[in-house]
């Protein structure tokens, strides 16, 4: 039924000259940060749409979402903080999956840098509140990244103290100064829907699928309502 889902959102949006209309970015930098084992290409359809709207679109640079948490939240921060440094504007930070999770620790971090911060299906509450067969993906990625293969996240990350402050602030207040919006679907058959439930955020439910919310005709249109579109 997922699949179902996921065709419908994908379709949903597949013609461009029917897509509801941005909200408004008035020359603003935005950054999509791609969710696990995906990459900056998983979310190009809603850049595009977004770039429609006059958003500035910062690449986060990543090939697959699968590196260790903290590198790779260093490379988030140096890309966006030179996009907010080039247009002088706070950005956008949308996240799927575990790419929101990074965004929120972003948020944390450098409130300075966003304006806005939206999750899309992402387990904010508990990074392993997923299915059996991500969490076997998560688990053989992990291996591999102990025991040494690059640019793979390892045990250190989970346990260990490289990622140690990222995890602890996953839980950290978001500065007031941030509008935080949690999508989160009851029929998302990846993530627990309740680890998308962060008190922090104001909490959007939509009905679909878990990959497929950033092609979602109904997140777009959610997006540009609450985002002071029409």
């Amino acid at each position: 039924m997922d699949a179902h889902r996921l065709l419908g959102e994908v379709l949903s949006t597949r013609d461009s000259a029917r897509w509801p209309d941005p909200p408004p970015g008035d020359g603003r930098p935005a950054m999509l940060v791609p969710g696990f084992l995906a990459g900056d290409l998983s979310l190009g359809r809603m850049a595009v749409w977004l770039r429609r709207g006059d958003w500035s679109m910062a690449r986060p640079g990543m090939r697959a979402n699968v590196g260790c948490m903290e590198e790779s939240l260093e490379g988030l921060e140096s890309r966006l903080e030179r996009a907010v440094d080039d247009t002088g504007r706070r950005a956008l930070l949308v996240g799927q999956s575990r790419g929101g999770t990074f965004a929120r620790v972003l948020a944390v971090r450098r409130p300075d840098l966003i304006e806005t911060l939206v999750t899309l299906g992402s387990p904010v509450l508990d990074q392993m509140a997923i299915s059996r067969s991500t969490s076997a993906a998560v688990t053989v990625v992990g291996l591999l990244g102990t025991i040494g293969v690059p640019g793979l996240f390892g045990r250190s990350c989970r346990d260990g103290t490289c990622c140690e402050s990222a995890r602890m602030q996953m839980s950290e207040p978001i500065s007031d100064d941030v509008r935080y919006i949690a999508f989160y679907s009851r029929k998302d058959p990846i993530v627990s829907w309740e680890a998308c439930l962060d008190p922090e955020a104001e909490l959007i439910e939509v009905s679909g699928s878990h990959s497929g919310m950033s092609v979602s005709r109904d997140v777009w249109t959610h997006m540009t309502a609450l985002l002071g579109g029409e």
